[in-house]
């Protein structure tokens, strides 16, 4: 005769058949409640996408020699308050300026498809790109952990970019403003820090072998 305790094992794996009741499962479902918000995100990301080729006809047209894309990439890279320059051809100041611009364009289009696609494959529903050719390979093993740290890591980037576009425009600054800035960006690279010291700390589920 079968006694009882050889059939508990069995009956945990009987409960976890049974379908989940209305009120978890709609506590589950509302996840889904985020996929307005990861569409919002492509529609920022197309509205990047828009800005970078705009700067980029500008840069193209002012080394062309338009005085009017001249103007404006000027205008564009001279800060808050102060006067815009004339010039008849953009300096090559003016031109490493608008490049930064167009990378850090880049890099927080990186960082919003990996909030969109990291984000959605952890928390709403698996995109199941196993098999893609074009999965990312950071894609393998995200979780909200790892997602943490690569966009901490992402930060850190986009706010180097804007401390070099500082400091090579270091003369239209106060002291003050460089100051500032160089503790946010040192603030932003501590976090980081802390952020992976502390996912490597906690503890980590390693699955089951079979």
């Amino acid at each position: 005769m079968t006694s009882e305790k050889s059939q508990d094992p069995v009956a945990p794996r009987a409960r976890s058949l049974r379908p989940p009741r209305p009120l978890p499962r709609l506590i589950f479902m509302s996840r889904w409640l985020q996929l307005p918000l990861y569409l919002g995100l492509i529609v920022a990301q197309a509205v990047y996408v828009w800005l970078f080729w705009v700067e980029l006809v500008h840069l193209i047209e002012a080394t062309f020699g338009s005085q009017e894309a001249i103007r404006l990439i000027v205008a564009n890279v001279t800060p808050p308050g102060q006067p815009v320059i004339e010039m008849a051809k953009p300096t090559e100041t003016v031109i490493m300026l608008v490049i930064l611009g167009l990378i850090d364009v880049v890099m927080i289009s990186n960082l919003l498809i990996m909030v969109i696609v990291g984000g959605f494959e952890t928390f709403v529903s698996r995109l199941d790109l196993d098999q893609h050719p074009d999965q990312p390979e950071w894609l393998s093993h995200v979780n909200a952990s790892v997602l943490k740290v690569k966009l901490g890591t992402a930060i850190i980037s986009i706010s180097s970019i804007h401390l070099l576009k500082t400091f090579i425009n270091a003369h239209a600054y106060d002291a003050k403003t460089l100051i500032a800035q160089t503790c946010i960006h040192l603030a932003f690279l501590l976090s980081a820090m802390a952020i992976a010291a502390c996912d490597r700390i906690l503890p980590h589920n390693v699955s089951p072998q079979h």
